[in-house]
């Protein structure tokens, strides 16, 4: 038995670079930083923070949510996959990527301009319909009280 799972809760470096590819289907991708928070030893030495950063690939109906609802800044839960890729770039060279596959955003910051009794947008049609794929709307609330941590 394997899984391959992650879990990222961090913030987005850049807004969404947003495609449709044939057949009309949408795909984001987008960087989200994730930070360790530094600290200081018994013995005085300080650890600095550490900031890794994910390429972040969101497919059909949860990368049509990124380009209307994610933009830098924002903070967000992200459920995937770690892939990794590779290629050839134009000195024949072989070039490596891993990125995180979207199977499950949530948008953890509200949007800006947006006030308490907005509506909550109605899910898109295009929603993927894998098992394990979900949408949540973004959450709109006065309080930060209502988060789940």
């Amino acid at each position: 038995m394997s899984v391959n799972k992650v879990i990222l809760i961090g913030n987005v470096g850049k807004d969404p670079d947003v495609r449709y590819i044939e057949n009309n289907v949408c795909v984001a991708n987008f960087t989200l930083a994730t930070t360790e928070r530094g600290y200081t030893t018994q013995n005085g030495v300080q650890i600095p923070d550490k900031t890794e950063w994910h390429n972040i690939v969101a497919w059909r109906g949860l990368a049509e949510v990124a380009e209307k609802y994610v933009r830098k800044g924002t903070q967000l839960y992200i459920e995937g996959k770690i892939r990794t890729r590779s290629w050839e770039d134009q000195n024949k060279i072989r070039r490596y990527t891993t990125e995180i596959y979207v199977d499950n955003m949530e948008l953890l910051s509200r949007r800006e301009g947006s006030s308490a009794t907005a509506s909550t947008p109605a899910q898109p049609q295009n929603t993927p319909t894998a098992a394990n794929t979900s949408y949540n709307p973004p959450v709109e609330n006065s309080s930060d009280d209502d988060l789940p941590f």
